[in-house]
């Protein structure tokens, strides 16, 4: 690809209307719902940096930390693959797919490192059904697409684009209601889900100690594809590993405030075993990270992916993902600041030139939860620093024309020589107004490509040396630096004082509904009689069943998608997210109705997520908060995707004295 098809594409892009309003959109609500978020944790600049150590940690002692999350993770029942690089990890993928003659369903969530490996294209060459779920990603899907973003994978598109895919696609008469086209979508996956063969999905994290896999979703289809088939495929790149459960906690108090300006997701699954009857199996993807490990590029190993640096950055949000190409056309997986590092150092020469795309302004620094220097990384993409040590530096400049690399390999030699520098600024000051003109003169892309948006700098008309040296000042004493302002003795720290009222509050805010009661089956039944529900499905030991069946509502404790109610117990509650701690196989009464209700014991409200992220030990264990809910339609938030559009907690005071 030319440098001038990159180019082409940026002018296309920018001179695109819809794009330019789905973009803003998506820019704006983002960026308030994360200052937000962020507002409730006051500390998140220390969290931001005690984040950075454990990621760097991670990654200075990567192969130690891999060894042991491998064999914890075994000794939990899942089966673990290397995959060296993407051709190992789709050979492996089809392989565990192969169900002999019959070619498998394949229910997918949204999986970054999928997107990387072609994961999709491989697996139907071998006739195999491949359906993505979440919303964002089934409709780039019918599209034959690719994501545009790495949170929100359609945020290109406007209602009205949509609502017209569907009408084609789905035979739904035409609408723009974007409730009514995400019911249509949870009707169609809908049986996906329930008949699929194999699950796949991505892994937000690995946690070394336990052995287990983080999964955060907020539509409920990532518990989907990972409780309900018999064979669940689980894709991680080698470098998403935290320490411990406790380091685990302090990212997801960091990722979704980033990503969704969530507290925490509505799903926060923890996977430490298969299910009775069901296979898992964890694909551990290296596909370059460990070149770029051993190179200046190291950092960017630190990601998240949160894809707060797109929503920040002034570039990205004036293109989307679809404009950051490679030089053979294709569409990088990893779009955006991060991307414009990662790109290249993954898969090299083709991907160069998107480090060119940057304003390096700092804004993507400044969003990461973890504190990455994208643009120090950025500038060594673009002088050529992406070799395994910084000895071998490639070519830079990818992506400039060669007037304007011969430019700045001129201005190096003479910056970095004082007494030519000093020469030359008193040359170049002679010739300001030729070397420097202005934007609205005259355009100078033939020369050096800046002229289309950018001008030189004027220079000064005496140099700095020649002004000092002519003030008289020989000396100059440092004038003292004004200390920094203390915190006000008066500022209140987060000291919750009754945990229930606060769990309450929280929970209302998401939607969801709270009842402080003595007795929690009669007040359950008081809920039911009035919707007209005369059975539900019951996790066994949690209601009192003969007072249930007195009161003439019927139960199951088997699996029943057609119940339209299920209750479940609650382990934990969290006051400052509204959550509920629940087990994950419990999805028949959490997930597949239409209402959920947890019971939870007033003596089990926790303060925070870090005081009862340890219970998930071992365990399949979700932190459920609020109604599932979905925003990937014009960031339009919709209540009910996948999963419950109700959720009420009873929370049990008989025993709290």
């Amino acid at each position: 690809m030319s440098n001038a098809s990159f180019r082409a594409r940026i002018r296309q892009s920018i001179g695109d209307k819809t794009l330019q309003t789905a973009l803003d959109n998506n820019s704006e609500r983002r960026l308030r719902g994360k200052a937000l978020a962020f507002d409730s944790i006051p500390d998140w600049r220390e969290k931001r940096q005690h984040a950075h150590r454990i990621r760097a940690d991670v990654i200075e002692r990567l192969p130690e930390y891999l060894d042991r999350f491998v064999v914890n993770a075994q000794a939990n029942g899942i089966i673990v693959h290397m995959a060296k690089d993407s051709k190992e990890a789709i050979e492996i993928a089809v392989r565990i797919s192969n169900l002999g003659s019959r070619k498998p369903l394949v229910a997918k969530s949204k999986s970054m490192v999928s997107e990387e490996i072609g994961l999709n294209h491989a697996l139907e060459k071998e006739g195999i059904r491949v359906v993505e779920t979440d919303l964002g990603e089934y409709i780039v899907q019918l599209r034959h697409e690719r994501p545009s973003h790495i949170i929100t994978p359609a945020v290109h598109l406007k209602k009205e684009q949509v609502a017209q895919l569907f009408h084609e696609k789905l035979g739904i008469p035409y609408s723009e209601d974007i409730p009514t086209l995400t019911a249509t979508a949870r009707k169609v996956l809908r049986e996906v889900f329930l008949t699929a063969d194999i699950g796949v999905s991505g892994v937000n994290f690995g946690v070394v100690e336990s052995g287990g896999i983080c999964i955060v979703t907020n539509e409920g289809n990532g518990r989907m594809v990972t409780t309900l088939p018999k064979t669940h495929i689980a894709l991680m790149g080698m470098e998403r590993l935290v320490p411990n459960l406790n380091d685990l906690a302090l990212m997801l108090s960091l990722l979704p405030r980033s990503a969704t300006g969530q507290k925490i997701t509505v799903y926060t699954q923890l996977i430490h075993k298969p299910l009775p009857g069901q296979t898992r199996h964890l694909i551990i993807l290296d596909n370059g990270r460990n070149k770029v490990r051993n190179s200046p590029l190291k950092e960017s190993l630190y990601c998240i992916r949160c894809g707060a640096c797109l929503n920040a950055c002034p570039v990205f949000r004036e293109l989307s993902g679809h404009a950051y190409i490679g030089r053979d056309k294709t569409i990088a997986p990893y779009p955006g600041p991060i991307g414009s590092v990662i790109s290249p150092g993954l898969f090299g020469k083709n991907y160069f030139h998107l480090a060119q795309a940057s304003s390096l302004c700092g804004a993507c620094k400044d969003a990461c939860p973890v504190d990455i220097d994208l643009p120090k990384l950025l500038t060594r993409v673009r002088a050529g620093y992406v070799g395994e040590d910084s000895g071998n530096k490639k070519e830079g400049g990818e992506g400039l024309f060669w007037t304007t690399k011969l430019f700045l390999k001129t201005f190096t030699r003479l910056a970095t020589r004082p007494r030519l520098f000093a020469l030359s600024q008193k040359l170049a000051s002679l010739g300001t107004h030729l070397l420097s003109p202005r934007s609205e003169w005259v355009h100078l892309p033939v020369f050096t490509g800046w002229g289309f948006s950018k001008d030189l700098p004027r220079f000064a008309g005496k140099t700095f040396r020649d002004k000092y040296r002519k003030s008289g000042i020989v000396n100059r004493e440092f004038m003292p630096q004004t200390p920094p302002a203390e915190k006000p003795a008066n500022l209140q720290t987060f000291q919750p004082f009754d945990l229930i009222d606060q769990f309450t509050s929280e929970l209302t805010a998401l939607s969801g509904n709270v009842s402080q009661t003595s007795s929690p089956t009669q007040a359950i039944i008081d809920c039911l009689i009035p919707k007209g529900i005369k059975k539900i499905y019951l996790q066994p030991n949690v209601l009192d069943e003969t007072l249930l069946r007195r009161s003439g509502i019927d139960f199951t404790h088997e699996p029943d998608p057609s119940l339209t109610v299920g209750v479940t117990k609650a382990w934990a509650g969290l006051a400052d997210t509204g959550s509920v701690l629940a087990a994950d196989e419990e999805l028949h009464g959490s997930l597949l109705p239409e209402i959920h209700i947890a019971v939870l014991k007033s003596g089990d409200i926790f303060p925070s997520l870090l005081d009862a992220i340890e219970m998930t030990k071992g365990k399949n264990a979700v932190f459920i908060t609020g109604p599932s809910r979905t925003a990937d339609i014009e960031m339009t938030l919709t209540i009910g995707v996948h999963g419950p559009r109700e959720i009420h907690v009873f929370v049990d005071d008989s025993n709290s004295g």
